[in-house]
């Protein structure tokens, strides 16, 4: 089936269908190497899963480890930020070079530490250096992805990043048995492999072109700059709130559900089994549901997508029985696979082009901080309040869903003209 738009002097143009297959072939040989970047580096991610457990081998208490992955985490915040406002200035090539370069040296470093202050800044250093690449390498795909296929290229991003998520444990486990120390430089060597691809494969002269562009267009207007002029614009803000509120509610599954699981009396093989349930379904469908669902409006994807969050934690609150976790997993799963990729995808269309790594940072940043909150605030509402956890969780999702209603917005016509023309800006001069 194909799409139907109309040119400037409105005749009829058949527009190819976005799928799969021939989305990826038509991908520039730079998008397709940021692909293949974020399945490496997720691959390799190795820090954030045995960190606890490389402390407390090394005589740190607990405590000192919760802290350490907590620093991680606020690094990772501080890094999307920081990246975003970096590949507006510099470019995604050179930003994903310094990251990876950087991550590189500091995941070493974290080996090395003599004092438990400086491994805190070492962790803080990693995570938030090698989070730069993040907003910079969404940056170079929606510049040289057409929109019609940037829901689908988003989808692909998000299948690497899942199945290298997927499989670093496994990974990790087999390094661990030979050192921590071989855990750690193979996570600096991936790295390396990614800066090495950025290095080859990813264009220059993008920030040129997009000076040249904008001067083009006319003098910027006054006013705000950076995160401030991002703020701004009030409809992104509400859908920054929507993707923090979310991020809070989403992560429960891995806190408060094993939680309410074991407390029900009921074998936490039913987590382990709602959490595969999760990831097989992301993994083998998100890909065929994007082909069908990047065609609909935006609203109605973000609908589905945030609303399907609070309707399948309100179904976790209706009895504590295996079926009811199970039917609950699956309906909040359907709203990753329906708009997962759009909800991502958005704030490369929100903003202008000047802005653009700014806009996608603060989602990424405001995101990880939801995820870094959510499991804190969700274990003291469910010590307190008991199974009443799943109803304010499906409250506050609701909320999300509406903001993200009033937040995501389409693109207007001369917005989506010119990013048509973006992929001219990502070409080496």
């Amino acid at each position: 089936m194909t799409a139907i738009v109309e040119n400037e002097k409105t005749t009829p143009v058949k527009e190819p269908d976005a799928g799969v297959f021939v989305t990826l072939r038509e991908a520039p040989v730079a998008v397709r190497a940021l692909l293949l970047g974020g399945f490496i580096s997720r691959l390799a991610a190795f820090i954030q899963i045995y960190l606890v457990l490389f402390l407390t081998d090394r005589g740190f208490s607990a405590t000192q480890a919760g802290l350490a992955l907590g620093v991680y985490g606020g690094g990772a915040v501080a890094g999307s930020l920081v990246g975003g406002s970096l590949s507006d200035r510099l470019g995604a090539r050179t930003v994903t070079l310094v990251s990876m370069a950087g991550s590189a040296a500091l995941i070493v470093s974290i080996l090395y530490a003599p004092t438990y202050a400086l491994l805190l800044a070492a962790v803080f250093a990693v995570s938030a250096v090698g989070q730069f690449y993040r907003p910079a390498a969404q940056t170079m795909i929606t510049e040289l992805t057409p929109k019609h296929r940037l829901v689908m290229i988003t989808a692909m991003y998000r299948l690497g990043l899942n199945l290298g998520m997927t499989a670093a444990p496994l990974i990790g486990a087999a390094l661990l048995t030979v050192s921590y120390n071989a855990l750690f430089w193979g996570e600096a060597f991936a790295a390396l492999a990614f800066g090495a691809i950025a290095m080859f494969a990813l264009p220059r002269g993008g920030v040129r072109a997009r000076k040249e562009a904008a001067a083009a267009a006319g003098p910027e207007p006054r006013g705000r700059s950076g995160y401030l002029a991002v703020l701004a614009d009030w409809r992104y803000s509400v859908y920054l709130l929507a993707m923090l509120l979310t991020s809070a509610v989403y992560c429960q599954y891995t806190a408060t559900l094993p939680l309410d699981i074991a407390a029900a009396g009921i074998s936490l093989w039913w987590y382990g089994a709602a959490v595969s349930l999760n990831g097989f379904i992301v993994i083998t469908c998100e890909l065929a549901m994007t082909k069908v669902v990047q065609k609909w409006p935006i609203r109605l994807t973000a609908l589905l997508g945030l609303g399907l969050v609070s309707v399948g934690y309100a179904i976790y609150a209706i009895s504590p029985l295996p079926i009811w976790f199970m039917i609950g997993t699956l309906v909040w799963t359907l709203s990753e696979i329906i708009g997962g990729p759009t909800v991502f995808a958005y704030p490369a269309m929100a903003g202008p082009e000047r802005l653009r790594g700014r806009y996608i940072g603060a989602m990424q940043s405001v995101f990880g901080l939801g995820t870094a909150i959510g499991p804190v605030i969700g274990t003291l509402v469910w010590f307190q309040v008991g199974r009443s956890v799943w109803l304010w969780a499906a409250l506050v999702s609701a909320v999300a869903t509406v903001a993200g209603l009033i937040g995501m917005h389409t693109p207007d016509r001369a917005e989506e003209s010119r990013h048509a023309a973006a992929p001219a800006a990502g070409t080496e001069e």
